[in-house]
């Protein structure tokens, strides 16, 4: 694939260092996401999502348990960065979004796991929420492409991101992978305390999909490049599983590659949530299937 992956080319020729540049322009204050909370993490002010301005890391290490076209034969690269910028009270690795659980990494250590997961075999690098570290990861980058890192990038975030900072993404990420959590405002208001989620999670998908385009698989059944949506089907909220999927359907592509997920399960903090202390019946799962394949999504299942 020419200028594969597009990192390359982008560090080639002289521009990641303006795109680093532009990036920490939005950190201090930070106006990385949507919150636009300005805390001045520099010195140490926490914003809504809680990070401090180093990097901290839950985990690394290849996983098997991401779809298919990541994990391929030797697993998805993937880095667990600690905090969100959503906070959801559904969420369901609480430990690491809300409680922040990991260590400090210093960019070289950072660009060091990086490298160490490609020898490993794996097939791209799986940033896991990495939208409040997005200055900090690119640095880690830059280090690491010189030291001959050439694998994918993905970029694994819950959708409620900055349109400038994905737009300065553009050359960076092989690989978007966001949630669309909601379509319904009340919902993002309720859950995530983010009620125009839906309006910000429709312009930055669709400005992914310029960017990537539809997923590219190779002949080995490995992404390449793309585009890559998950959704979470969640209890009683049928009517908001439809609108994101015509919403992906109507607007974002046909070809689109969805994943429609089944594993939500209750944990802390819902018990104020009655509707959510049960895990989705089977139809609701089969009636977002069978939704995706009736509207004429064509590569949306459980994958």
């Amino acid at each position: 694939m020419e200028d594969f992956p597009v990192y390359i080319k982008t560090k080639s020729e002289g521009r990641l260092n303006y795109i680093i540049e532009e990036l920490e322009s939005k950190l201090n204050p930070c106006v990385l996401c949507s919150r636009r909370c300005r805390a001045n993490r520099y010195v140490g002010d926490l914003g809504y999502c809680r990070a401090p301005y180093d990097i901290y890391v839950s985990s690394a290490f290849a996983h098997f348990g991401e779809e298919a076209p990541l994990v391929g034969i030797y697993g998805s690269g993937t880095i667990f960065f600690t905090h969100c910028n959503l906070r959801c009270i559904f969420c369901q690795n609480y430990d690491i979004s809300l409680f922040g659980e990991g260590s400090r990494y210093s960019y070289m250590e950072l660009a060091r796991v990086m490298l160490e997961l490609q020898k490993r075999g794996c097939h791209n690098i799986n940033l896991v929420t990495p939208t409040h570290y997005v200055p900090q990861i690119i640095k880690a980058l830059d280090i690491a492409i010189e030291e001959g890192l050439n694998i994918p990038i993905v970029y694994n975030c819950g959708g409620y991101e900055s349109l400038e900072v994905i737009k300065l993404l553009d050359g960076i990420v092989d690989i978007y992978m966001p949630d669309i959590k909601f379509m319904e405002k009340e919902l993002s208001k309720k859950y995530c305390k983010a009620e125009n989620y839906p309006d910000v999670v429709s312009v930055v998908v669709k400005e992914m999909q310029r960017q990537v385009g539809d997923l590219n698989i190779n002949n080995q059944g490995i992404a390449l490049r793309g585009l890559l949506i998950r959704h979470l089907v969640m209890p009683d909220s049928s009517e908001n599983t439809k609108r994101v999927l015509k919403f992906i359907k109507d607007e974002v592509s046909e070809n689109a590659f969805v994943n429609i997920m089944a594993q939500y399960h209750p944990c802390l903090g819902i018990e104020e949530f009655p509707e959510l202390s049960r895990r989705i019946t089977n139809k609701e799962y089969m009636d977002a299937l069978e939704y995706a394949k009736q509207i004429g999504l064509k590569r949306a299942s459980n994958h």
